[in-house]
């Protein structure tokens, strides 16, 4: 099983993924939401474009049939994502997939499904989004640690570079980080801070 970079960088549009990869970023999930197939298209393929000049792993979230079209080899589902995916079409092509949890039935439902890795959240309060689970805690993460075993554990939500040796200790592998960095004064200059945070924690 591989395991993903410490540091995962997720981006709502192509425009911020072209900023803030070059810095150094090594895995990044394009999050694009309501758009047009034509515009999805054009975010995913300046991503792709992007991250392959600069050797970074590319990551599509939700758009799996798009993503599958444009020889894309990384997405993450959401768990009602994985009602509709073609799972076999996915492995036939080799895309690698991750795919989202938030209670101990999604857990295995998720494992069952041979995921690249799984991501638990939100660990801490986030702004992102309005959630029906409620703050998971890193006795959570230590748990999902152990459950998943060899498969790799990305935890997001509430992520900031102080949080991360109690992340990383509880058993996470990686940390996703959305708001801190899109709601950022300066991006370009948080982006570096969690690159210079997480550089320890690489193998």
């Amino acid at each position: 099983m591989i395991r993903p970079d410490p540091f995962y960088l997720i981006v709502g549009d192509a425009g911020l993924l072209e900023r803030l990869v070059p810095l150094g970023v090594r895995l990044v999930q394009l999050r694009v939401k309501d758009r047009p197939e034509p515009d999805l298209r054009a975010q995913i393929l300046r991503a792709k474009t992007c991250c392959a000049a600069h050797g970074t792993q590319l990551v599509i979230n939700d758009h799996w049939q798009i993503a599958l079209s444009l020889g894309c080899d990384f997405v993450h589902l959401g768990q009602e994502d994985m009602d509709s995916a073609d799972f076999p079409a996915l492995h036939r092509a080799g895309v690698r997939y991750g795919l989202s949890t938030h209670d101990p039935a999604e857990l295995d439902r998720a494992l069952a499904a041979e995921p690249a890795y799984v991501a638990l959240g939100p660990v801490w309060p986030t702004l992102l989004k309005k959630m029906k689970w409620g703050p998971q805690g890193l006795d959570r993460v230590a748990e999902w640690a152990r459950r998943a075993g060899d498969v790799p554990l990305v935890g997001i939500g509430g992520l900031v570079p102080e949080r991360l040796p109690g992340l990383f200790a509880a058993g996470a592998a990686s940390a996703a980080v959305v708001t801190d960095i899109a709601q950022a004064n300066d991006p370009e200059a948080r982006c570096r801070d969690w690159i210079a945070a997480t550089e320890r924690y690489r193998q």
